[in-house]
């Protein structure tokens, strides 16, 4: 935004000095200051429709999807037949997800709730968890804490990249803000920590997978 204001300054100034010596020189207008002075406004026009509204992403986009199998039930075709939970379990960047997931007990409810889009930290996400609260975590006893953690990554409706940026209600309760567009998407915007997608666009059978690089802590927890 900066860099196309700065230049729209320098824009105008130019025309300005343009037309100030037209004026000098002639009584007449200048044909040529007012041709340049349309072309000027038609680029400044076609550059900021360009900047503001990047194209939606079609197919999984990012720099991690490098790290998502290219073949087998882990790859992301053979994510697509299953439904989250389990697709999830096939990919081995979401071992630890898993884990959490099954600990929590909530395989059965999300491999059976339809049209969800599910933010699923990677293991590097929970890499950067302290792991003395990760293994406290991880007990029977705060299964409760953990749940209440990850449904916090979970938004009941399937979001495509275009419909992606807004606030919504999660599984827990509490909402949840997605800033951005095209391939480039920060989540929990004003919460701690934000996150960003890595990977995006992955489908399964009942869900749209967004691979983030941050566990998110919801507002109560």
């Amino acid at each position: 935004m900066k860099t196309r204001t700065t230049r729209s300054v320098l824009l105008a100034s130019v025309m300005g000095l343009t037309l100030a010596l037209s004026a000098c020189g002639s009584d007449e207008p200048s044909t040529d200051s007012a041709a340049t002075e349309e072309a000027t406004t038609e680029e400044e026009i076609t550059e900021e429709e360009t900047t503001e509204q990047a194209p939606a992403a079609e197919g999984p986009f990012g720099a991690a999807c490098a790290g998502v199998p290219t073949e087998g039930e882990g790859s992301v075709e053979g994510m697509a037949d299953d439904p989250v939970a389990t697709a999830a379990s096939n990919n081995p960047l979401l071992s630890t997800l898993v884990a959490a997931v099954t600990a929590a007990e909530l395989v059965d409810t999300l491999n059976t709730t339809d049209n969800l889009t599910v933010f699923a930290p990677s293991n590097d996400a929970f890499a950067a968890v302290d792991p003395a609260a990760l293994e406290s975590l991880l007990l029977p006893e705060n299964k409760d804490a953990l749940s209440a953690i990850l449904t916090y990554h979970v938004i009941p409706m399937r979001l495509a990249p275009e419909d992606l940026a807004g606030t919504f209600p999660t599984v827990n309760g509490a909402e949840l803000t997605i800033d951005g567009s095209g391939e480039m998407f920060t989540t929990n915007v004003g919460g701690a920590p934000e996150g960003t997608v890595v990977c995006g666009n992955v489908q399964t059978a009942n869900a749209t997978v967004y691979i983030i690089d941050q566990v998110m802590m919801p507002p109560a927890a």
